[in-house]
């Protein structure tokens, strides 16, 4: 018998940010903490650097829509138990030929000219810190509507540092210390928002596959997760509790 589709529906003007939040606590220990333990395989730090509140969040495997019209995605991560880097590609979505660099906290980079200083990276997430205005009040403005549309109409929603958009996209999810659930290959967890989430588990049920898209960008594809790591998704930080043969779990651990 075909797995049930889960479909899970916010209230309508719920919004939804898979790419940005601010520091928010966790199980583990403060986001900035360099010395909290390394996700499964991982040398770790978890984190190197602080994520300011201002920070655009770019999930690992996924790719970002900046101001300007440029975008970076988070390709790879790399830490040797000292030190962390991140190779980051430019374009919000993958293309043949695009540049790409190694980056570590504190450097800068200059995106469809705007300058950006990379705040922090975790292996879940590179953190972007805007330097000039321009950029900074654009991806914090409000949208015109909390109602999705489709595609890069949604940009206000999914790539934003908005309060407002910040708030009602945690609403989406249980509350801190709460699970949420997704069937393993059972379908598209939707959200009337613009979210969508897809799972899968490995045949021996001890790694998974995580992928979420939002305004018709990859935002975050989270590969080989294991129990006890850290993701982001949202703005919100969770910690896989269980992977079986159906579902992956995931424990909320930021308020």
């Amino acid at each position: 018998m075909a797995k049930p589709v889960i479909n899970r529906y916010v209230i309508a003007s719920a919004a939804v940010l898979l790419a940005l939040s601010g520091c928010g606590t966790s199980d583990e220990g403060s986001d900035g903490d360099s010395t909290t333990a390394p996700t499964a395989r991982d040398k770790g730090p978890r984190c190197v650097g602080e994520a300011g509140a201002g920070g655009l969040h770019v999930l690992r495997g996924g790719g970002f829509r900046l101001p300007g019209g440029g975008g970076l995605q988070y390709a790879e991560a790399h830490a040797d138990g000292k030190t962390r880097s991140a190779t980051v590609r430019e374009g919000a979505r993958y293309e043949a030929g695009q540049k790409q660099q190694t980056v570590t906290p504190g450097q800068r980079i200059t995106i469809s000219g705007h300058d950006y200083a990379v705040g922090q990276i975790c292996a879940y997430r590179v953190v972007l810190e805007p330097q000039d205005e321009k950029a900074r009040a654009a991806v914090a403005a409000a949208p015109d509507s909390l109602e999705p549309e489709g595609g890069p109409a949604d940009d206000g929603l999914c790539f934003s540092t908005n309060r407002s958009v910040l708030a009602a996209a945690s609403k989406g999810f249980p509350p801190e210390g709460g699970t949420q659930s997704f069937l393993d290959n059972g379908g598209v967890w939707n959200s009337p928002t613009g979210l969508s989430i897809t799972v899968h588990v490995g045949g021996d049920a001890q790694t998974g596959g995580i992928s979420a898209s939002c305004a018709g960008i990859k935002v975050a594809g989270y590969e080989d997760v294991r129990v006890g790591d850290t993701i982001e998704l949202a703005g919100v930080l969770f910690k896989v509790s269980e992977l079986s043969d159906d579902v992956v779990r995931m424990k909320r651990t930021s308020a």
